[in-house]
Parts: structure tokens; sequence; C-alpha cells
């Protein structure tokens, strides 16, 4: 029995440690096979990956005019395994202009995982980023001195004029959600942070390359790894060509000085945008670099908001351009005909509601009404339209069906634009309004909508697509700013047409109502010039001062550009905002301007309001 036990208790001793020795074997075999902890330590300590930033793509105007190019900068990267303390750190920061203070700081940072999640002491970090040639040649004279130091060459991003800032954007370091969001970035590269630069980063930016050194003992570069037979060469970004025809757009800039609003002007055949203004705005040559933090934190503390790009953000009510759209839902759903006529006794009257309008002929027919800009034409329109009960079973069906051809002419969502921010205004439906006035309404509780008023809001950029749609006789393309990337088609997407649900004929009728506004309603500033113009003002009335709005497009019968102009506290249509578009309409279509209207040009560019008395 007793040796029996004793059998027993070796084979339990001989199990514990043959578990033992295999627990040991499978952890080493974890380490040195599956792991490759040690080997990245290794490799650590005889490689130096240097990567090699590719150059951004340059950008272009539509006639090939260079507006964003690059630079040469340089980054100082330090690898703390190799630093290690020996430096010299009063010499350091002397050659850099920088205080110790500085630099025990930017050392700590680095450090720091919460700071700097990818820190390795055996990897080069960011140190100081983008540093000039005449830095460069100071700190590399001295370089020696300082181990654990390298320079790594990159670019830097030049606007080459002052014009168009919202529409190019700037370039910034990325922040921790960048990295996450993509593994191609590291602590210290840079993002397109806005505009173009941001929404058309991934072919900006092209791919990195790597740089493989070999090091001996002491850490020093012995030279390339296997003569660089694995280095990897950087691959360029892809050089963009906007739409924007930068005579036009600084143009435009001009007009706007000393005011708030926005214009945009839109090839028609292509929906490409020929020129995006937003006032106030900046120059774009002050987001580079070091200071780029500076002058935007500095930007974005002005009350005017200069970094708001209005053209795409910016919600408003249309005020009379949005009639144009009124005429093609009554024509197309049978409202009205060419000769249906309404009266206007200064305005729209019915059981004690008045909406009010200017003096003209009463009573009109829809040209004419569309010519004078009549308030009381498009009032009875709609009101005929929500109160038909032969065509639609409810107030809330008809109001659908006119929501459905607003939604067609692209209004209430997003058009989809390549810049970031774009807003979707608003159009109401049905439901909006059983919710405000709980299911108890009719069309005269919403008849401040046929007048672009009441509820609906608009962007810039959704205006002069309208005009471009109308320019079109039915048809729209999605507006974009980016015309062509090198090497590569444009998206599908901005090459398909979008029809509405108003009809061909219906359109034609706009288009001669618009080129009666010209000839003598309320566009007639503009039958001066030789080519003929179909425009439509539109007066958005305001807490203050009126806005003063203009739609439009050139030549009535082979459209070459669209063009809205909004501009806050303007007054009416004519004050402002339809002699720019006289001003853009010349300038594009004849290439300059004549002596007359650049002397018209300049009277615009002194006429300020607001925002631009404000700062003289």
């Amino acid at each position: 029995m007793k040796e029996y036990s004793l059998e027993n208790r070796r084979f339990v001793i001989g199990g514990i440690a043959a578990i033992v020795v295999l627990v040991y074997i499978i952890r080493l075999f974890t380490l040195q096979i599956m792991s490759d902890d040690y080997k990245k330590n290794a490799d650590s300590n005889a490689f130096l990956k240097k990567i090699e930033y590719p150059s951004r793509g340059v950008i272009y105007d539509r006639k090939g005019k260079l507006m964003v190019y690059n630079q040469p900068a340089y980054d100082i990267m330090v690898v703390m395994n190799e630093e290690k303390g020996h430096l010299d750190t009063l010499e350091f920061c002397k050659t850099l202009g920088i205080t110790k203070e500085f630099f025990i700081k930017r050392m700590n940072d680095i450090k720091d995982y919460s700071k700097n999640p990818g820190y390795s002491r055996f990897t080069q970090q960011l140190f100081m980023s983008q540093i000039s040639d005449k830095e460069f040649s100071v700190f590399q004279e001295k370089m020696f001195r300082f181990p654990g130091f390298y320079m790594q060459r990159r670019s830097i991003r030049q606007y080459q004029y002052p014009y168009a800032a919202h529409v190019l954007g700037d370039v910034g370091e990325v922040n921790d959600a960048d990295i996450e969001d993509d593994d191609y970035y590291q602590p210290g590269d840079f993002i397109g942070k806005t505009g173009v630069e941001k929404s058309y980063e991934k072919q900006l930016r092209g791919v990195k390359g790597v740089q493989i050194l070999l090091r001996d003992a002491h850490g020093r570069i012995q030279g390339n790894y296997q003569n660089g037979r694995l280095d990897q060469r950087p691959i360029p970004g892809k050089d963009l060509t906007l739409g924007i025809d930068l005579n036009l757009q600084a143009l435009g800039e001009r007009m706007l000085q000393g005011k708030i609003g926005a214009i945009v002007a839109i090839e028609p055949s292509t929906g490409e945008v020929l020129a995006m203004v937003s006032s106030p705005t900046y120059d774009p040559r002050i987001m580079v670099g070091r200071n780029r933090g500076k002058n935007h934190a500095k930007l974005s503390l002005n009350p005017w908001k200069p970094l708001l790009n209005r053209s795409i953000m910016g919600q408003y009510p249309p005020g009379s351009t949005f009639k144009t759209t009124q005429a093609l839902t009554y024509l197309t759903e049978g409202i009205i005909n060419l000769h249906t006529q309404y009266p206007c006794n200064h305005g729209f009257s019915y059981k004690g509601l008045h909406v009010g309008c200017h003096g003209h002929p009463s009573p009109l027919a829809l040209i004419d009404a569309i010519a004078t800009s009549c308030n009381g034409y498009f009032c009875w329109g709609l009101y005929h339209m929500m109160q038909n009960r032969v065509k639609y079973k409810s107030v809330q069906d008809a109001m659908n069906t006119w929501r459905d051809y607003m939604v067609s002419m692209g209004f209430g969502y997003k058009l989809g634009i390549d810049l970031p921010g774009e807003k979707r205004g608003l159009i109401p439906n049905a439901q909006f309004y059983d919710k405000a006035y709980h299911g108890s309404w009719n069309g005269l509780t919403i008849i401040s909508i046929a007048i672009g008023q009441g509820e609906v809001n608009l962007t810039p950029l959704q205006i002069a697509n309208l005009g471009a749609t109308i320019a079109n006789r039915g048809y729209y393309y999605i507006p974009h700013v980016v015309k062509r990337v090198k090497g590569e088609p444009l998206d599908t997407l901005y090459r398909h047409r979008h029809y509405t649900k108003a009809s061909r004929q219906a359109y034609n009728y706009v288009v001669a109502g618009m080129r009666s506004s010209v000839l003598g309603g309320t566009c007639k500033y503009l039958r001066h010039l030789d080519f003929p113009i179909c425009g439509k003002t539109g007066t958005a009335q305001n807490r203050g001062q009126d806005h003063s709005v203009f739609m439009g497009f050139a030549p009535m019968n082979n459209p070459r550009i669209a063009i809205a102009v909004y501009v806050e506290n303007g007054g009416f249509g004519a004050d402002f905002a339809v002699p720019i578009a006289g001003v853009l309409f010349e300038q594009y279509i004849k290439g300059k301007l004549s002596p007359a209207m650049a002397r018209e040009a300049d009277e615009l560019q002194k006429r300020r309001i607001g925002y631009g008395k404000a700062n003289r």
C-alpha cells in the first residue's frame, strides 16, 4: 500500500513538472515566433525607417492659372533612445530660436501617451514642424552636435492669390480623430481641413514613401539598407483643375467688399461652379505654416464670421426669385395657363388677409407677373392650388404635391456639392404644418411661401442652381467646384442630369417672363448689355433692412453662366444684387469690363452696408 502511494505521488510530481515545462515552451514560442516585439526592438536598433512625404497635388483654375502649390519645408524629428539627455539644451534652443521652457514641454508632450499615442523611444517623433529654408540651413550646420535629432523634408502649402479661401480651404496638422479614422496618418502629419483641400484629401495627399537606413551599435547611420532595394518612393498627389474662373472670382470678391452675402456662378451645361464668393472672407495665404493656428483662432473670434462659407451654409429666404418655381408648378399642375390673370390691388387681399405689393397694372397674366414681380399673382396661384378639391383630395395632398416639385428642383436637401459643410435649407411639407397648426390650416395660413418668405429657406448655391435649371429648361447637374482630377475620370455623380417635375413648356414661359423682367421689369438695369440676359429679382424680408437678391442667366438661348447674388440688408433686389450681377455677366461673357462697367464696378465696391460701415 505504501509503495502504491509513492508510485502515485511520483506520477503527480512528474505531471506537474511536465506541465511547467510545457508552459515555458509555449511562452518561449509565443515570444520568439508568434510575437514580433523583440524583432521590432532589434529592428529599431538596427534600422531607421525614414518617412518620405509625397508632394501634394497642385490646384489650377479652369484656364490653367496656378492657384495652390507647394514650397519646401522641414520638420525636426527626434529619436528619444538616441537623445538620452546628452544634449546642450541652451545651444539647441538658441539655434532654433526657441525657449528652454518650450523645449522641455515639447519633449514631455512627445513622451506623453495621452497626447502622442503612437510614441516609441526607438522611432522618429516630431519635435518641430514646418521650419523655413533659412532655419533649416542654420540647424543643418550644427546638427552633428545634437544626437538623436534629424531633419525630414516635406512641403508646405502656398496659395498664389488672396482669393477663393472658402473654396480652396486649408491644410492643418492631424488630430487624434484623424489618426483614428485613417491609419495613413501619424502625429505631425498634415491633412486638408476645409474646402477642396478636405473633400479631395485622398487624391491630393499622394502615397508616402519610406527609406530604410542601417545603423551601427552606436546609432550612427551607415547608409541605405541593401542599397535601397527595399525603399519605397513616395507617389505624388494628383493635381486638380477647378471650374473656378479666377478673374470672375476676384471680381466677385471685389463686389462684396464691405458687404455680407454670397455670389455663386454656375455653368449650366456642366454644373461647374465658375465663382463662389462668401463675404466677409479672408486671405488664404495667412492659413499656412506655424501661424495657421493663431490666425484661425483670430478669424473664429471675428463677430462677422469670415470662416463661414455663406454660399453653401447660409440659409436665407429666397424672396421673389422663388416665384419662378411657383410659376413652373402652377403651369405644370394646370392651376394656371399662360393667359390666366389675377388681380393685384397693391397686393393679395382675401378674407381679411393682406400681402402687400408695389404698384403696377392689374389684373395681369403670367409673363407680366414675373416681369413686375407681382406678389398678388403668385399668392392667388398658391391659394387656388391648396384649395383645389377636384385635383387634390385634401390640403395636405396639395401641399405634398407642391413640396415634391420643390424637391425635384433641388431644394430641401443638400445638392451634394463637392465641398464640406453644405446646408440643406428648408422646404416645409404637410406634416410640418400639421404639427405647427395642429392639423387646422389652409392655403391662406401658408400664403407667404408663394413669394419665397415664411418657412422657405434656400442657400445661395440652391438659388444659383435654380437659375442653371431654368437656363437648361428643366434639368441640372449637381454643382461641383472640381472640373478635373488628373489621371482619373470625374465622378459620375456630377455627370448625371437631374430632371425636375415641371414641363418643358412651363420653363419656356418662365424664361420669357425673366427676359421680360430685363427688358422692362425689375431687372431693367441689365437691358443695356449687348447680350440677352434673363433675370429675376428678389427682396427678401428681414427683421432689419431687407436682403437684396438676384437670380438669372445669360445668354438667353445659349446659356453659358447662371448667377445668384445675395446681399444681406441690401434693400431691393435692384439696389445691389442686380448691378453686381451685371458686372459679373459682362466679365464672363465678354472676358473683360467695358470702361463704363469698370466705373460701375468701382462704385459698387465703394458702397458698403452693415459690416462694411463698421469696419471703415
